[in-house]
This record gives structure tokens, C-alpha cells and sequence, in this order.
């Protein structure tokens, strides 16, 4: 093996030479080409982690909205419930005086009626003592005076 002087610098200016010429055409190609590789990457991680940071607000977001939803949606059963009780109170009050009314009016209709059946007793009891009177006394008075001197026996058989 022996050494070629002019051989080896001969190599060595060309492996210089075709260095350089890589370095300036196509070394910071290559190295621009990754640089904007890794800038793309880094990007792109940034966009998911971007992504991320919203789907946790917006999981925050629509939490806070289903409590929310939640809360309103008791809120309104709570109010449903009261108007029921209320309307329930009203239909028990309203049907509280339709009884009364309905147990006042029966109340005075008897009353009528008993006053009506008072009145009518009175009268067929004074034309049964007409009637017997004028049997019994074979007279006939006249039947005003009749009924006037009974009507006065019975009013005081009543107040007695």
C-alpha cells in the first residue's frame, strides 16, 4: 500500500469541492426543507393542543348549560307543583261555597216548605172544625166568622 500524495489531495480537493457544492445547493435546502418540516409538526401540535383547550371549555361550556337546563327544568316542576296545589285550593274553596250555597238554599226551601205545610195545616184544620162545628151546632154561621174564631184558637194553641 503505498501513498499517493497527488491522489490523496487530489480526492480531498474534490471531496471540499463536492462538499461545498452540496453545502451551498443542496445541504440548506435539505436543512430549510426540515426546518419548515419541524415548524409544520410543531404547528400541527399546537393545533391539537389548541384543540384540546377548546373542547375543554366547550365541555365546561355545556356542563355549566345541562346544570343549568337542570336547575330550570326543577325550578319549573317546583313551580308546576305550586299552581297545581293553588288551583286545587281554589277548586276545593269555590266547591266549599257552591256547597254552602246549595246547603243554604235546600235549608230555606224546607223552611219554606215547613212555613207552606204550617199554613196549609192551619187552614184544613180551621175548615175540619168548621165542618164539626156545624154539625155539632146545626147552624151554619157564616164561614168568614167561622174561620176567624178558629184562626184566633189555633194562634193561641200555638203560642201556648
Amino acid at each position: 500500500m503505498d501513498f499517493n500524495l497527488q491522489l490523496f489531495i487530489t480526492h480531498t480537493v474534490g471531496f471540499l469541492i463536492t462538499v461545498w457544492i452540496l453545502k451551498k445547493y443542496a445541504w440548506i435546502p435539505v436543512l430549510d426543507l426540515l426546518e419548515e418540516r419541524r415548524e409544520k409538526i410543531k404547528s400541527e401540535f399546537q393545533k391539537i393542543e389548541d384543540g384540546h383547550a377548546e373542547v375543554e371549555r366547550l365541555t365546561a361550556k355545556y356542563n355549566t348549560k345541562l346544570s343549568g337546563i337542570d336547575d330550570e327544568r326543577r325550578a319549573k316542576i317546583t313551580e308546576a307543583v305550586t299552581q297545581a296545589k293553588q288551583i286545587a285550593d281554589e277548586i276545593k274553596t269555590t266547591a266549599n261555597k257552591e256547597a254552602k250555597v246549595i246547603a243554604d238554599k235546600a235549608k230555606s226551601e224546607i223552611e219554606r216548605d215547613v212555613a207552606k205545610a204550617k199554613v196549609q195545616l192551619k187552614d184544613d184544620m180551621v175548615t175540619i172544625t168548621v165542618k164539626a162545628a156545624s154539625k155539632i151546632i146545626n147552624e151554619e154561621l157564616d164561614d168568614n166568622k167561622h174561620r176567624e174564631l178558629i184562626a184566633n184558637f189555633i194562634d193561641s194553641v200555638e203560642k201556648v
